[in-house]
């Protein structure tokens, strides 16, 4: 019942809701009441009995008409803002969550929880609801009247109404399961379909289409067969409850016409407990539907509740007042292992400094813990042991967005939004003028091939910017970070993959950009790094040598100077 908190913000909206739901019920079960008065009026001696019961009944039903338009009206709007305030707290809640949430799960299964399950309670909240209400009203009210009309006869009716519960109760628990099984095999079938689209390049390079094919086809075989059987199951569930409550109502019409033979009830009086009767048995027949398919939306949607109560970081998602840093950056013994893999020590014992405004570098074989620097630096991830001060100050102690926002990261693979280049430049900086957007490109040479599309800065980059080249989405995320004006900034492997056009506009720029900024490079060029104020060389997450490149290429046997000969060989 988690979900339904979502619909408290609306409280006032659904209340009233509620009420003219409640007045439209009532007045409904006023109709065989009605009906069989104007059928008993036919042997009235007043003139217009039958007249005016007529018109009562046609009023019965305007005023049912009325509120049957403010009752889906009313729960529309509240159906509406209560899934819109869920996708956007689902959304706000991804957003915040820390780097080893992403670790554990994968992209794909988390767009099924924001879609297909939020689909599902759109139905839940707009009329599965409002129906269990309705169905809740009719039936003490019908019972009454029941009551009221033949006590004898009612008392069939009451005997089925245990065994209903009962089955209600057991058959909702196990289509609950098949639902909630059902929906973690589309989740599944999904993220086959977002990792084979995302990397549709490997999967016909390696001619594995029949693979992926048939990964699909079983996750999806799978889904289909749990939803059979869960038709299955409610099937039988709801034809079982209509039939008991059809086999009631048949033998109630049966006892009650030899009633009317002895003249203990009137015609009128049979044809309004019958049609109390068939309600009562459509009530609880519905009933078990509506039971079924609440418990079906709750057992499809406890994924999303349980990513709801998954941690986040403490960031700020209001525009966070800005700070100011020199940007002397300093790693006291740090030590690090990631969350899934304790046993594995990444970092070890790193101790180095960095003052304002100088570049350090950081190169190793690959699995040496360079990255994993980095993302300690932007707070993804803490620190196991040790500490990570910046000006003096432990990072933990600043707000976490605050600092972030002083720092600038280009990535070797850049991830560009699928809008225009001046919306992925103005991501640096949102709400940029159009002169400083221009001033950004232009350092990071970028005009000169933003200037040769004939939509220029509104030229749309397509799917993770797929419609730019490597060197071209690198100076696009250059003049991002330009924008940013950080004080602190990464560079992860930025040129590593580029040709060496492009990596020589790529490296003017960042020589741009770095100069007066604290920047740690992490480099598998050395070309790249030759004028670092300090190198530190990394090895298996420990320090093993730390200098400049002209001292580190004079150490016999070092990792740097085996690393340039290398590269030097290479070449």
């Amino acid at each position: 019942m988690r979900v339904f908190r979502f619909i408290k913000p609306f409280k006032v909206t659904f209340g009233f809701g509620m009420l003219v739901l409640v007045i439209s019920s009532v007045v409904m079960m006023a109709f065989p009441k009605v009906l069989g008065d104007l059928i008993d009026s036919a042997n009235s001696t007043q003139e217009d009995a039958v007249n005016n019961t007529t018109i009562i009944l046609i009023s019965i039903f305007l005023v049912i008409a009325i509120m049957s338009f403010f009752r889906i009206y009313l729960f529309g709007i509240v159906t509406q803002k209560a899934l819109g305030l869920l996708r956007t707290e689902t959304y706000k809640h991804l957003i915040s969550s820390p780097m080893n949430f992403f670790s554990s799960k994968r992209v794909g299964e988390l767009s099924s929880r924001l879609t297909n399950d939020v689909a599902l309670l759109e139905e839940t909240f707009s009329t599965t609801i409002a129906e269990v209400i309705r169905q809740l009203i009719t039936i003490p009210v019908a019972l009454f009247f029941l009551l009221f009309i033949s006590f004898r006869l009612t008392v069939f009716m009451i005997a089925v109404i245990p065994v209903v519960a009962l089955i209600g109760i057991f058959f909702g628990k196990y289509i609950k399961k098949l639902s909630k099984n059902a929906q973690e095999d589309i989740a599944e079938a999904n993220n086959v379909v977002d990792e084979t689209l995302h990397g549709i390049a490997s999967v016909k390079a390696y001619a594995n289409e029949f693979f992926e094919i048939a990964r699909y086809k079983m996750s999806i075989d799978s889904s289909v067969n749990t939803s059979i059987k869960n038709a299955k199951w409610r099937g039988f569930f709801i034809g079982l409850i209509m039939f008991a409550a059809g086999s009631a109502i048949v033998s109630i019409i049966w006892y009650g016409l030899h009633m009317v033979q002895v003249g203990e009830i009137s015609i009128g009086g049979l044809l309004q407990f019958a049609i109390y009767s068939a309600i009562l048995g459509v009530s609880f027949g519905g009933l078990g539907e509506l039971f079924s398919k609440l418990q079906k939306s709750i057992g499809a949607t406890e994924h999303l509740m349980d990513i709801l109560e998954e941690d986040t970081e403490d960031i700020s998602l209001d525009k966070e007042n800005e700070i100011s840093i020199n940007g002397n950056i300093e790693f006291n013994n740090v030590d690090f292992s990631y969350a899934s893999r304790r046993d594995i020590q990444v970092l070890k014992d790193i101790l180095f400094s960095v003052e304002k405004g100088k570049q350090i570098a950081f190169v190793g074989p690959s699995g040496s813990g360079k990255t994993t620097i980095a993302a300690l630096l932007f707070r993804f991830y803490d620190a196991d042991n040790g500490s990570i001060t910046i000006d003096g100050k432990n990072i933990n102690d600043y707000p976490l967005s605050a600092i972030r926002n002083q720092m600038a990261l280009v990535p070797q693979e850049v991830m560009l939004f699928g809008g225009s280049i001046k919306e992925n430049i103005e991501y640096g900086k949102p709400g940029a003028t159009e002169e400083e957007i221009f001033e950004a490109a232009k350092q990071a040479n970028a005009l000169e091939f933003i200037e040769s599309f004939p939509e220029k800065f509104e030229t749309l980059v397509g799917d993770r910017g797929i419609q730019l080249s490597g060197g071209q989405k690198q100076r696009i995320a250059i003049a991002r970070a330009i924008l940013k004006n950080p004080s602190i900034l990464v560079l992860d492997e930025a040129t590593s993959a580029l040709d060496s056009e492009s990596e020589r506009l790529v490296q003017e720029a960042l020589d741009r950009l770095m100069k007066g900024r604290t920047s740690l490079v992490i480099a598998h060029r050395l070309s790249t790094i030759k004028n670092a104020d300090n190198i530190i060389v990394l090895d298996n997450g420990k320090i093993k040598e730390t200098g400049t490149h002209s001292e580190l290429i004079q150490l016999e046997n070092g990792i740097y100077k085996n690393l340039s000969t290398l590269q030097l060989t290479a070449i």
